[in-house]
């Protein structure tokens, strides 16, 4: 069996014994908060609990590296969505340390690529990129999403550097 069917095995217990019913919320986040960060696994608990966050209370936005790596991408859709659509006021982009994107060698990723039978022929590798400097990608975002024609200038935007292993966040 795989993990997949594991999962659905437990979510049909889970629905079953309306364990759903603790983590019922509305769509609008309560505390009109969005947060762009790190898809990394060490965060999935951490964050919330770090930032004083439940369920239903901010939109939690999950990419490789926090990285907005295009202005009219998913990362920002998402945002403008957030604060035109379901009120959200503040905007927080958190990175971490110790991340998987600091310093990503993209050609050991292609070759990797490569070893399991991909060719990826494709002109332009930046989008895949990951960052030298975590503070600056975070700043990076930050400014990306301050500057965004669409983004009303009343909406707060500010960037958080979150160690991995405390939780203790750090504004850039």
């Amino acid at each position: 069996m795989s993990v997949i069917d594991d999962i659905i095995q437990f979510n049909t217990k889970f629905v079953e014994s309306k364990e759903y019913i603790p983590h019922l919320s509305e769509k609008i986040p309560k505390k009109k908060l969005a947060i762009l960060s790190c898809m990394d696994t060490r965060l999935t608990q951490l964050l919330p609990a770090a930032l004083n966050i439940k369920n239903g209370e901010a939109k939690i936005i999950k990419n490789a590296g926090a990285i907005i790596s295009h202005p009219y991408g998913s990362v920002m859709r998402s945002l403008l969505v957030a604060v035109y659509n379901l009120g959200v006021r503040d905007i927080m982009v958190i990175g971490h340390t110790d991340c998987g994107m600091e310093k990503l060698n993209l050609p050991e990723l292609i070759n990797k690529m490569e070893q399991r039978g991909i060719s990826p022929n494709i002109e332009n590798y930046e989008w895949l990129r990951g960052f030298d400097n975590t503070n600056e990608s975070i700043m990076a975002g930050v400014n990306i999403i301050k500057n965004h024609p669409l983004m009303p200038k009343d909406i707060t935007v500010r960037g958080f550097l979150m160690d991995i292993n405390t939780g203790k966040i750090n504004e850039i």
